[in-house]
């Protein structure tokens, strides 16, 4: 392949991997679907292709609906193991950022929302909502009729905002919560905790992937409860991290959170979805292979000071 094919690929690939990635929620899944796509544009009569852009959308959208379609996807959606892989602030798999929808979308909640539309659905609402795509280009990227586009679009935008909480939330104020949160979670302050928290919060998590399944709380007081134990710093929790931890606060999916970090290495990441100055949702994730793209992040970060410095 000519260096004018490569570049034209490498000028795409960031969109490319940012709209992956709204579709399957996970950065290592999107990595393959873009590069699937190249070497579908490598083996391509490019001479043919009129709009590569265009060509390559369809391509990558495709591949990613036949991801979701696989057999592990439906085992781990009907298992209720599926969280997607959270990405620090600055990674460009979660642009475009210029709207507040292209904000939101990459949001962990929002990921879970869009995870549980059918494959089809989800493809017509990022394409149309997150990129813009008029409904013409949407039918002839999934070959669906335009007005089974739009019908896809209505019934997704319909059951994505019956459960999305709030509007833009301002960076500064979520963080003093968040390390509001934090700090009296470690000092076991269950009746601050639960004064923190939305009435209807509720919380996830993966069990650092020890778990078949994901725990979930629903409640103020359960939720109270799982993070006292689960920031409650003991010598067991120390040597399973691997050594002293440190507490940073820093952004996850455009969302307040904290990582927890063991010299350049972190073992944990806990999401707060802030609504109103209280918290709505916390996501849980510590499994390694949730954690890859954000710890290759990390490496190039350079944090603020810790909230904890030796946890």
């Amino acid at each position: 392949m000519d260096s004018a094919a490569i570049d034209r690929f490498e000028a795409g690939r960031s969109r490319l991997a940012s709209l992956a990635y709204r579709l399957l929620g996970s950065a290592a899944d999107a990595e393959d679907a873009v590069q699937d796509t190249f070497l579908r544009w490598q083996a391509a009569d490019r001479e043919h292709i009129e709009v590569p852009q265009a060509w390559l959308t369809k391509v990558l959208t495709n591949l990613c609906l036949d991801r979701l379609r696989s057999a592990q996807a439906r085992h781990e959606r009907a298992a209720g193991a599926w969280l997607p892989e959270p990405l620090l602030e600055g990674d460009p798999m979660l642009g475009p950022a210029d709207t507040f929808e292209q904000r939101k979308s990459v949001s962990l909640a929002v990921l879970i929302l869009v995870e549980r539309l059918a494959p089809v659905e989800r493809a017509v609402y990022v394409l149309r909502e997150v990129f813009s795509y008029p409904h013409a280009e949407i039918a002839g990227i999934l070959d669906i009729t335009e007005s089974a586009s739009q019908q896809h679009v209505h019934r997704a935008r319909r059951r994505v905002a019956a459960e999305r909480r709030g509007g833009e939330v301002d960076p500064a104020s979520a963080r003093r919560i968040v390390e509001e949160f934090l700090l009296a979670a470690t000092s076991g302050r269950t009746e601050r905790l639960v004064a923190l928290l939305t009435a209807d919060a509720t919380a996830v998590s993966d069990g650092a992937g020890l778990a078949r399944r994901l725990l979930r709380y629903r409640t103020r007081e359960r939720i109270a409860s799982f993070a006292r134990a689960g920031f409650k710093p003991t010598p067991a929790k120390r040597r399973l991290a691997g050594g002293s931890v440190a507490m940073y606060v820093a952004l996850v999916n455009g969302s307040p959170a904290v990582l927890a970090v063991v010299g350049e290495r972190v073992v944990g990441a806990v999401a707060f979805e802030v609504v109103e100055g209280k918290v709505a949702r916390v996501f849980g994730i510590a499994a390694t292979d949730r954690l890859t793209r954000l710890n290759e992040g990390w490496w190039q970060h350079e944090p603020d000071a810790p909230v904890i410095h030796a946890w």
